[in-house]
């Protein structure tokens, strides 16, 4: 009787922890001499000479010492962490720029003050009539687009079926491409035929922010809602439970964190926006609460026109930018906190 033994694998030995941290810096100062050769090195040259010498070499010395298969590990992992730099270059970049050039001007004043009187290069004035409009503005677009969309992903998820369901993705696709401009020129154009061609108030302005904001709600919240397993659904209609209360109890508690995100994601496209806001709600010096009547100043437009003034104007339009970029993080916060709170506890 004979017996056949399966061959024992070669266990390849293994680059100690600090092994890439060497090459790395090595793969770096390499860089550095050859372009001190070349030309004159820079702090990027240097960077992505040595990132590529880094990859090249973990990979050599991870396949002499742990074998192919470990080597192409490292080389898929060094990839996807310079992929992750370059990534995250251009957001840092802008985000230390902002903070270094807008701190410059920011102070309770700053937030505290309007435009009221100020004229030339004046240091005073500040920006909350912008801030004020801005809130308007985003907060009137929110409030229609928001359950529009819900809804309208919540019919193409659990009830649409047939040439209208298509119809609507069709729709939802092609307004997610349009540029802000055509949504500021369809509600000039929309308000210029039914008030007239004077009036320009913060709901025109949240009329074209909404035309924006709309289809991008639609989008995240359907994918949200296709990723609920239909196990759970198939469990609340065993249980005798109606089809609405199934959707309202069970379907958009579960994909609640992925709606707010996605809510979140659309209002961070909008609050932005400069195009449509220079048509329908113009600018303004003073603080107008009135956001049914009558020019009101927006965050967007305060910063392109105080940096096309010039002079002190630049470094408003710096503080300005830098106060957007923090209401856009107080509100992705609290965007967090409510989908911590209704997100179902216990499900595994």
């Amino acid at each position: 009787m004979t017996t056949t033994t399966a061959p024992v694998l070669q266990h390849a030995g293994h680059l100690p922890r600090w092994a890439p941290w060497a090459i790395l810096a090595g793969a770096f100062a390499a860089a550095f001499l050859l372009l001190t050769v070349v030309s004159e090195p820079t702090v990027a040259s240097v960077a992505l000479v040595g990132g590529i010498l880094f990859v090249v070499a973990v990979w050599a010395a991870s396949r002499a010492v742990e074998g192919p298969r470990r080597a192409k590990d490292r080389l898929a992992t060094s990839l996807v962490t310079g992929a992750f730099i370059l990534a995250m270059i251009p957001l840092v970049s802008l985000v230390w720029i902002v903070l270094a050039k807008g701190a410059s001007l920011m102070s309770w004043d700053f937030l505290t003050t309007d435009m009221t009187g100020i004229f030339g290069d004046m240091r005073e004035g500040g920006a909350l009539h912008a801030i004020i409009g801005t809130l308007w503005v985003t907060g009137i677009a929110s409030l229609i687009s928001i359950p529009l969309g819900i809804f309208t992903a919540i019919y193409l998820v659990e009830y649409g079926k047939g040439r209208l369901a298509r119809a609507i993705t069709i729709l939802v696709d092609v307004m997610t491409g349009i540029p802000s401009i055509v949504a500021g020129l369809f509600a000039f154009a929309f308000f210029t035929i039914i008030v007239g061609p004077a009036y320009r108030s913060a709901f025109m302005g949240a009329i074209a922010l909404a035309v924006l904001m709309t289809p991008v709600v639609v989008r995240s919240v359907e994918e949200m809602l296709r990723l609920v397993p239909n196990e759970l659904r198939e469990a609340s209609y065993a249980l005798g439970v109606p089809k609405w209360l199934t959707v309202v109890k069970v379907v958009l508690r579960t994909a609640i964190a992925g709606i707010t995100t996605g809510v979140m994601i659309a209002i961070a496209r909008v609050i932005g926006e400069t195009a449509p806001l220079l048509m329908t709600t113009g600018i303004i010096a003073t603080t107008n609460n009135d956001p049914f009547e009558g020019r009101m100043a927006t965050l967007p437009v305060f910063a392109y026109r105080q940096y096309a003034q010039g002079g002190v104007g630049v470094e408003r339009a710096w503080a300005a930018a830098l106060t957007l970029v923090a209401i856009v993080m107080l509100l992705n916060l609290v965007a967090r906190l409510v989908s911590r709170y209704f997100s179902p506890k216990g499900i595994s």
